[in-house]
């Protein structure tokens, strides 16, 4: 589990220490941001810093509005906006996940719960609501041929900032599992997790299916929202009344999410690009709606949504078997008095009448 972290007041660490850097580093990662935007007010240093802090690969001419491409400059922009990612991180994690966490006195377990939790609730909402906004400004909703029609179609300013910002966050997560303390044998998974995250994200975005991965993504934001409050009210619900409810209604948009998923990915990635596909690749042009990369994209989002499925189907049957665990140990406990009493009782009962009455004389004694 990922521990929160909190300033010690008692010492001040050395200088370039791990826990100097630890303790500070949302400090550090701001001035090397401030860097950038300072580089872009020099006339000198513009050019460079412009390529980290503005989308790259406008394919508009000047006076029309602003398309874009995806390409390889997008990395230094997913760099620089990862740093953002860190400084908020560190904000919310302070001023409003710490100060809530020392009201409700949570244990060590929960406590690293209710921050991961905290932490990613924010963000799934964030990237709901803007990749709502983005669907419905796009005319994806009332018109789902446009999931497939023009390809490869730019991108607009709105959605290529998504889609960068969803790059950012995921990288953004692996220097925070060294700077939230994150144990050494949960390090590699949640490492692997990231990365994992970044290459489903981008390989999409590469191949210019945005419109599809814009849709794929909100969906599972939706979806994970109410599976981390759910978390979040498991925590601090100590008699569990909400627990199982939300938990219900949180496995049950998660299965709804990866059928919807599936239904889009095979409409449009089997139906839709179909009806313009091209057997030759075009690089130059940004162009791979071959059948091969489109059936390979296709078996790749199937197993995806495969694999979330059954994580919660797994999930919610160890709970149930963690539930019956607690249950049955104090029915155990409970016969084992009630038969340690029947036991006394018969083994007097075996007893003569004479021992019975000395029996029961002696407990008369003890206790007077």
């Amino acid at each position: 589990m990922v521990k929160p972290v909190r300033k010690s007041s008692n010492k001040n660490p050395p200088i370039l220490s791990h826990e100097f850097i630890i303790q500070n580093h949302a400090d550090i990662v701001s001035c090397v941001a401030m860097v950038f935007v300072v580089g872009l007010m020099v006339q000198a240093t513009t050019p460079i810093a412009s390529i980290f802090i503005t989308l790259q690969h406008n394919v508009t001419e000047a006076g029309e509005v602003p398309l874009f491409s995806p390409g390889i400059k997008d990395w230094a922009c997913v760099f620089f906006y990862s740093l953002i990612c860190i400084v908020i991180h560190a904000i919310i994690q302070e001023y409003v996940l710490d100060k809530v966490s020392k009201k409700l006195h949570l244990s060590k377990s929960k406590l690293a719960v209710f921050s991961t939790s905290g932490q990613l609730l924010f963000f799934y909402v964030v990237s709901a609501v803007w990749g709502i906004d983005v669907i419905i400004k796009e005319h994806y909703i009332f018109d789902i041929a446009r999931l497939w029609s023009d390809y490869p179609a730019p991108m607009s300013f709105l959605l290529k900032l998504y889609i960068i910002v969803q790059l950012a966050y995921n990288l953004h997560e692996i220097p925070e599992l060294y700077f939230q303390k994150t144990k050494k044998e949960e390090y590699a998974s949640k490492a692997t997790q990231s990365i994992a995250g970044i290459l489903l994200i981008f390989i999409p975005y590469f191949l210019s299916f945005n419109r599809l991965l814009v849709c794929l993504l909100v969906l599972h934001h939706v979806s994970e929202i109410f599976n981390h409050a759910s978390q979040l009210i498991q925590t601090v619900d100590k008699e569990e009344k909400f627990t199982r409810g939300t938990r219900a209604v949180s496995n049950i948009l998660q299965l709804i999410a990866r059928v919807v998923s599936i239904v889009l990915a095979i409409l449009t990635l089997w139906y839709g690009l179909a009806l313009g596909e091209q057997k030759n690749l075009d690089f130059q042009a940004g162009y791979y709606n071959t059948p091969v990369i489109r059936l390979a994209v296709l078996i790749g989002i199937l197993g995806l949504q495969m694999f979330l499925t059954f994580n919660v189907i797994k999930q919610e049957i160890e709970r149930s078997r963690e539930l019956k665990a607690a249950t049955a140990v104090p029915k155990t406990k409970v016969q084992k008095k009630e038969k340690s009493k029947k036991t006394k009782k018969s083994e007097e009962s075996d007893l003569p009448e004479v021992d019975q009455n000395t029996n029961k004389t002696l407990r008369k004694q003890k206790v007077k």
